[in-house]
């Protein structure tokens, strides 16, 4: 079995899949507190509670960015964690990609999706990837304006989803332009989905050297000190 982590954002999600892809258990927390206290009981949970045990696991996936410099820490040295502790492959899945595992089957096949995790100001981390999942465009630290995706709203519908994309609702109005009724957030239960096809391939992380996908460099701003 495969157990999945996801703390890209303020949602801490642990899911449970067999190694078909197929889900056991999720179990997801909406919170603006630091899911470090917490991470460690969704897994007891979701393994318990499918009347599993921790030595049953196959492989651990984590959702290795981007997004939040702390819920990434988190979520990766958890994984770690356990597979040290239980001798386990790691998988680290990218979080925009499991994104669009949640939405890309509901539209036509010409259709592009772009999920958007919010940065700072007008600036939002994004992908853009085709309805098989293959990936259009690489991840990036996007700031957003009129033209940030022109050229792909040219020749394709494209939806763009995520906590991100409110900042580019207000940007673009092109035709071609789609948002989902309801928000799309990062999921540990479309982690494991994309997990299952790594483990098949064989794509597993160094344990020791994996670190997360900050995508840009975490900075510490301190006050400046008066000279007397």
């Amino acid at each position: 079995m495969i157990l999945s982590i996801d703390t890209s954002t303020t949602v801490c999600s642990v899911a449970l899949h067999q190694l078909d892809g197929t889900l056991l258990g999720c179990c997801e927390l909406f919170t603006e507190r630091t899911a470090s206290a917490r991470l460690t009981l969704l897994v007891q949970d979701v393994v318990r509670h499918t009347g599993n045990t921790l030595s049953d696991l196959s492989v651990i996936a984590v959702a290795k960015g981007p997004g939040s410099y702390t819920g990434l820490r988190i979520g990766v040295s958890t994984a770690k964690g356990l597979c040290i502790a239980l001798d386990k492959p790691l998988i680290g899945i990218n979080t925009l990609a499991a994104m669009t595992e949640q939405v890309r089957y509901f539209y036509p096949s010409n259709t592009l999706f772009c999920p958007m995790i919010d940065a700072r100001r007008m600036e939002a981390y994004c992908a853009v990837y085709g309805q098989d999942g293959s990936q259009v465009r690489a991840t990036s630290a996007t700031i957003l304006d009129e033209a940030s995706f022109a050229d792909l709203l040219e020749r394709s519908p494209v939806v763009f989803f995520g906590d991100g994309a409110d900042k580019a609702r207000l940007l673009l109005t092109h035709e071609n332009t789609r948002f989902p009724d309801s928000q799309v957030r990062p999921s540990a239960r479309t982690v494991g989905t994309l997990a299952a096809k790594a483990y098949a391939a064989g794509a597993f992380e160094d344990v020791v050297t994996f670190e997360p996908y900050y995508l840009k460099e975490f900075r510490v701003t301190t006050p400046k000190q008066k000279v007397s």
